[in-house]
């Protein structure tokens, strides 16, 4: 045998196992691409006598756009972004947007014929950016006017994926949110319920 001729057909052999392994790898994987709505829910200070506390962050429409992969042994990652529709006003006189986005670790598993459970746990942040920060008001309590902050969250989830047509689903969905420091509004717990639409690859 020429020198080197057993090394080239071991190599040879290898790349052909992984070629296999891949082919495998591809097909035993799904990727979830989702949007969709919802609505946050807060708590809000009922007992306080000050005109302007903290609001609740629970304002608007809220729309979100998702990643979800998972492979054959039912575990994978997701990856979302969630804003408001439409711009709110701060104690009724300054625009903000929040944003929210988390990554998670996933586990889906099957539940009937067409349904998927996919739940979820994972960190990210919100920042919330607020508009027009040199507002002013004539109200004597001293209505001050709010800057840009970013504030890091920790998230759970979860979601019922329901298989409409071919690759087509919805998803009712459920996530909580601790976010830390939320001092621009009253509660560090925000609860966001919603559903999506999307499509699985």
């Amino acid at each position: 045998m020429p020198k080197g001729d057993g090394l080239r057909k071991f190599a040879l052999f290898a790349s052909v196992c992984a070629l296999f392994l891949l082919a495998d790898f591809a097909r035993a994987q799904e990727l979830d691409l989702a949007v969709g709505g919802s609505k946050l829910f807060s708590t809000k200070n009922k007992t306080a006598s000050e005109t302007f506390l903290a609001p609740p962050e629970n304002e608007g429409t809220y729309v979100n756009v998702s990643l979800l992969r998972t492979f054959e042994n039912h575990f994978g990652y997701s990856a979302e972004v969630v804003t408001s529709y439409h711009r709110p006003f701060y104690n009724g006189f300054q625009e903000y947007r929040p944003f929210l986005y988390d990554l998670n670790g996933v586990y889906a598993t099957h539940v009937a014929k067409r349904m998927t459970l996919d739940l979820m746990a994972g960190a990210g942040g919100q920042t919330v950016l607020f508009y027009n920060t040199y507002a002013g008001c004539g109200f004597p309590t001293g209505c001050t006017a709010r800057v840009n902050s970013t504030h890091f969250l920790v998230h759970v989830g979860a979601g019922l994926r329901y298989r409409v047509w071919r690759g087509i689903f919805v998803r009712p969905e459920a996530n909580f949110y601790r976010i830390f420091n939320n001092n621009d509004f009253h509660s560090d717990n925000v609860l966001r319920l919603g559903a999506s639409a999307g499509y699985t690859f």
